[in-house]
């Protein structure tokens, strides 16, 4: 498992500054050969860091995790964003005249999963992304159990039953 991590500020600049540092550090751990790929992830960076610089105003931590090898065509990259802020993620409809608030949307519509969870007087925001066959299989009860975006797969264990991991995938709301 390789991970990098960066601190990001409470200046909206911000944003840019960690789509250059994910686009950096993917390329780095093989996801540029895949320009889909790197696309999405620093798309995705761009949301999570946005809303935690917008609907926070305080300081975050952006991570990346990368399990398995991207260049031999399988594994996953996980994107987390630490901030300080109690407030759970909530996802909402708006109209299309609205200049915001799709970001969990575009989240929910590019990830293979996502989720929160409670830390300390803040909270995790994470999403993954797959590829290839070296990943955890889309529709396995585990990859399904923090994923807000889909509905669990049929006969996915209780919450109780799960393995550290996929506790942690868990949503809190």
């Amino acid at each position: 498992m390789l991970q990098a991590q960066m601190e990001v500020g409470t200046d909206p600049t911000e944003v840019g500054r960690a789509r250059r540092w994910a686009r950096s550090r993917l390329t780095a751990l093989g996801a540029g050969a895949d320009e889909s790929l790197e696309e999405t992830l620093v798309l995705l960076v761009s949301e999570l860091v946005t809303n935690a610089v917008v609907h926070t105003g305080r300081p975050a931590l952006l991570r990346i995790v990368l399990s398995g090898c991207l260049v031999t065509g399988g594994g996953t990259v996980r994107v987390e964003v630490f901030d300080t802020s109690s407030r759970p993620p909530r996802r909402r409809r708006v109209e299309d005249e609205e200049p915001g608030g799709r970001g969990l949307e575009l989240i929910c519509a590019l990830a293979d999963r996502w989720g929160w969870r409670q830390e300390g007087v803040g909270k995790r925001i994470w999403c993954e992304l797959d590829r290839g066959h070296g990943a955890v299989p889309a529709g396995t009860g585990v990859a399904d159990a923090g994923d807000v975006g889909r509905n669990p797969s049929p006969g996915t264990p209780p919450a109780g039953a799960l393995d550290d991991r996929a506790r942690d995938r868990a949503v809190h709301t």
